[in-house]
């Protein structure tokens, strides 16, 4: 009985991929969307949300890195409309061999000592963290 709940309890633990692609990931293909995006060099969808002319204006980058499969696009909500960051802030989608699908939310700091900065919502920490290495 014990053992079986041990194993029962094992399964229901996370992989350690089902943590999430690494912030220095995650960053760098905001990175790629970025300048792609602005270069013109990706494909865009018509948004049904705030797009009342239907026009194409969101481009779209479908990317891998390792494991991870990643689609990333700016973020078309509503706070994202009311405070004129629609593209400023990044929703970036992953997902693993496994199909276990997250997301992100990046963003340029607007506020503490990474302001400026490119930052991961939810892991600011690791992004201090990884601002301070590349700093030294």
């Amino acid at each position: 009985m014990l053992d079986r709940t041990r194993a029962l309890r094992r399964a229901a633990l996370p992989s350690a991929s089902h943590a999430g692609p690494s912030v220095e990931v995650l960053l760098d293909v905001d990175r790629e969307y970025r300048s792609r995006a602005q270069a013109g060099r990706l494909p865009t969808i018509a948004p049904r949300r705030f797009n009342p002319r239907g026009e194409s204006w969101l481009p779209v980058l479908h990317t891998r890195r390792g494991p991870w499969h990643f689609t990333a696009l700016y973020s078309n909500t509503a706070k994202a409309h009311e405070l004129h960051r629609e593209h400023d802030w990044v929703i970036v989608y992953f997902y693993d061999d496994d199909h276990v699908e997250q997301q992100h939310t990046i963003v340029t700091e607007t506020r503490g000592p990474l302001v400026g900065q490119r930052v991961v919502r939810g892991r600011e920490t690791e992004c201090r963290v990884l601002a301070e290495r590349v700093q030294s």
